[in-house]
């Protein structure tokens, strides 16, 4: 006898509905997206993403405040596991290549409220790090004009009007600062380049990835030379209030994964792609290898030619070589490189986070407006205008090690729940067609990945744990306020033929109207009543979702269809 759901049984379903994986192919097949992105470019994007502020600001920076010479270290960590969540990561992209990145994967595996909570962390983690290298491309372009032009730019407009106390864990008074001018500017610019098309933006970052690879590799062997040895001693300093020891290590590994994101936005091109199942694999794993390897050389070659207490700056590498003679030419090509490099940054990170808003909006958890592309360009232009303005508000107003924290913690977030749907996926659609297969089975890789992300998560500072909380706050209550009310899944009666319409584009209209007649065409287990795992009334057709898959159609009747089998075990 079927028995009385609760209200907060129907709720726990309601958002813990999930959008059905042919539904989301089915979206991604028959984009309106242009598909330009070949093998080279996607590894291009990658490499464009994560060398940038990483290498040329914060490997200084982590090493003067939190691990000295041990900062090789963090990296080698932080490393290692960039590398088991980009198996993850390989995984989910090849099969759903879809711009959603971890948000759609998260829907697809966790449900509506998580889906939404990493979408709403994967803005936190693009905007604040497209901010983050835009203060640092600034840096860089103040001592560019110094050092070859003798011009030097006020305080006044080139930095930002509050600093960070890492000992004080709080914010102090700039004093004589009022804006970063410098970071406005690229910020906007690249924001007006994305408007205009990806491939014009894969052609500039190909450029730009080619000249800092030059760079870096030129500062590699040419400041080689001025190594000192004693400079790697102590090379894990003594601990100092919440600085050093090996706490130190780990702070600095929490601190400089910041330099690894970049690898997970090559999956937010999967629309974009020629053929994403095989290419975004590629793009992802080489990628990060390439950067692994440059990412380890330059830290060692740092912290050997100057002391790691010399190097809290914004542009540590040419501020090391500062102390040797006959370098000027030296700094200013990497100085060049180091502008060339963060703008390819900047342009992957603010192509990145558009396109999470414009997925989100076409599951209706963000005003439609966000999810219509550009008559003409076939870009996500309203999301890449507003994301271009708010970047540029956080890039003028707030110091790089700030927004560098809080970009890494949203990163590490996200990394735990790809490594986690990676495992469910296997398990509700064990059948489900993959261009990529994580080794060594569905724990080995995954569960490692997801843990040692928590661990760094967790020993983040208290400030940049609670600005996390804050931000993931402030996102429920949106999601209560509209996600909730307007989200496809949870309320497809809102949604008419007419309202997809709106985003002109044929795929999306297709599958909302063919789906409820067919089966998922991944799921190899037959359908069967919800009861066999809750009890719920007759009949078998509710206006909320389960925790399995849910077809609906336009009438607002959902279909339920209970979770894998391994789930009742």
């Amino acid at each position: 006898m079927a028995e009385h759901v609760s209200w907060w049984k129907r709720l726990y379903f309601r958002v813990a509905a999930r959008k059905p994986l042919d539904q989301i192919l089915r979206e991604g097949n028959k984009t309106q997206m242009k598909r330009a992105l070949g093998r080279i470019d996607l590894i291009a994007i990658g490499i464009g993403a994560i060398v940038g502020t990483g290498i040329f600001v914060l490997t200084g920076i982590a090493a003067a405040e939190n691990a000295g010479p041990a900062v090789i270290v963090s990296f080698l960590i932080a490393g290692v596991v960039s590398g088991l969540s980009a198996f993850s990561y390989s995984e989910m992209a090849s099969m759903v290549p879809i711009s959603g990145s971890a948000y759609t994967y998260t829907y697809a595996t966790m449900g509506e409220l998580l889906g939404w909570i990493i979408g709403w962390d994967l803005i936190l983690e693009y905007l604040v790090g497209a901010a983050t290298v835009a203060v640092g491309w600034s840096a860089y372009v103040v001592t560019f004009f110094k050092d070859v032009f003798s011009v030097e730019f006020t305080r006044k407009t080139t930095q930002a009007p509050v600093l960070w106390d890492n000992d004080a864990l709080a914010f102090k008074v700039n004093h004589g600062a009022y804006i970063n001018l410098p970071a406005i500017f690229v910020t906007l610019l690249v924001t007006t380049l994305l408007v205009f098309g990806i491939k014009q933006a894969t052609w500039v970052n190909r450029v730009v990835v080619v000249i800092k690879l030059i760079v870096i590799v030129l500062f590699i062997f040419g400041a080689c030379k001025y190594v000192d040895r004693s400079n790697y001693t102590p090379f894990v300093p003594p601990r100092e209030g919440n600085s050093f020891g090996v706490k130190g290590v780990f702070k600095g590994t929490q601190r400089v994964f910041f330099a690894y994101i970049g690898f997970d936005a090559v999956s937010t091109a999967a629309q974009e792609a020629k053929d994403p199942q095989k290419d975004l694999p590629w793009g992802i794993c080489a990628s990060l290898a390439i950067c692994t390897v440059l990412y380890i050389a330059v830290s060692t070659v740092l912290c050997g030619i100057a002391s790691y207490k010399d190097l809290g700056v914004a542009s540590p590498l040419t501020h090391a070589l500062e102390f040797h003679d006959n370098t000027r030419w030296l700094r200013i090509l990497i100085e060049l490189g180091a502008i060339c490099g963060l703008t390819s940054v900047i342009l992957i990170m603010l192509l990145a986070q558009p396109r999470i808003f414009f997925a989100m909006a076409r599951d209706g958890l963000f005003p439609r407006i966000f999810g219509r592309l550009h008559h003409r360009f076939k870009t996500p232009h309203v999301p890449t205008i507003v994301s271009g303005v708010v970047c540029a508000v956080l890039a003028g107003v707030l110091p790089v090690d700030i927004l560098g924290d809080m970009t890494s913690v949203g990163t590490l977030l996200a990394f735990f729940l790809v490594n986690i749907g990676v495992i469910i996926m296997r398990y509700i659609h064990p059948d489900a067609q993959r261009g990529f297969i994580v080794p060594g089975g569905p724990f080995l890789i995954p569960i490692p990945g997801a843990a040692i992300a928590l661990v760094i998560l967790v020993l983040s500072d208290g400030p940049t744990i609670y600005r996390l909380f804050i931000w993931l706050a402030i996102g429920l209550l949106v999601y209560v306020v509209y996600g909730f009310r307007y989200s496809r899944v949870g309320n497809p009666e809102k949604w008419s033929e007419e309202d997809i319409a709106y985003f002109q584009d044929a795929g999306m209209l297709e599958s909302d109207s063919e789906y409820p007649e067919k089966q998922s065409l991944e799921s190899a287990h037959s359908k069967r009543s919800v009861t066999s795992v809750v009890e719920m009334p007759e009949p078998q057709h509710f206006d909320f979702s389960t925790g399995g898959h849910s077809s609906y159609s336009h009438t607002g009747v959902y279909e339920m269809e209970p979770p894998h089998p391994a789930y009742h075990k």
